[in-house]
């Protein structure tokens, strides 16, 4: 894989990991990255939201050999993702590198041409796999740098799959179907002693 594929390769993982929204990802700076070398310390980024709010997500140990990779020898100052000409990649240039992805695709998998796969759909589909993973909802509002559990709460009213999860826990399984009460044999006694 080539360099441009190698952090388009990065990027992506990266999006998935965070949830980032694509500003969020054109803004981190490599001093944003806390990539420890020991196992015992967490590695996280810390990410600029809506109205330059701070919050800290978690890296997966291939996210961050892929980042540490990826920024070896370049200054703290420098933005993680790049253009082609160097320079910080824009929310606009994020955008057009998943949509030459997802085109790039359609010959593999005709029936993404029928759906509508955006950049946002790799943040929902993080959203959505961390509560599928059991993550209470107030980690992910976190996560995903909402400021109310409200906007949340959304990724769990789209999940049908949960939904349907849900529902077969609370579905009675082997259940007898109710005698006619005349066919209650016991009921029937007691009633002829009265």
């Amino acid at each position: 894989m080539d360099g441009a594929g190698t952090q388009d390769r990065t990027l992506l993982l990266f999006l998935y990991n965070t949830g980032a929204r694509a500003d969020e990802a054109a803004q981190v700076k490599i001093a944003d990255l806390l990539l420890p070398n020991s196992s015992r310390y967490h590695s996280s980024v810390q990410l600029r939201g809506k109205g330059n709010k701070l919050r800290r997500c978690p890296l997966w140990r291939q996210t961050v050999v892929e980042l540490s990779s990826l920024t070896a020898s370049r200054s703290p100052t420098d933005h993680v993702f790049l253009n082609r000409c160097g320079q910080s990649i824009t929310r606009f240039g994020i955008h057009t590198m998943v949509e030459r992805y997802i085109r790039n695709m359609l010959d593999a998998t005709p029936s993404l041409a029928n759906k509508r796969v955006s950049l946002h759909a790799i943040r929902h589909t993080t959203a959505t796999h961390l509560l599928r993973a059991d993550v209470d909802i107030n980690t992910i509002r976190a996560w995903m740098g909402h400021v109310s559990v409200n906007t949340t709460n959304f990724y769990a009213e789209v999940d049908l799959e949960m939904k349907a999860k849900a529902l077969a826990t609370c579905e009675i399984r082997g259940a007898v179907p109710p005698k006619r009460w005349k066919e209650d044999v016991a009921l029937m006694q007691f009633l002829r002693s009265l």
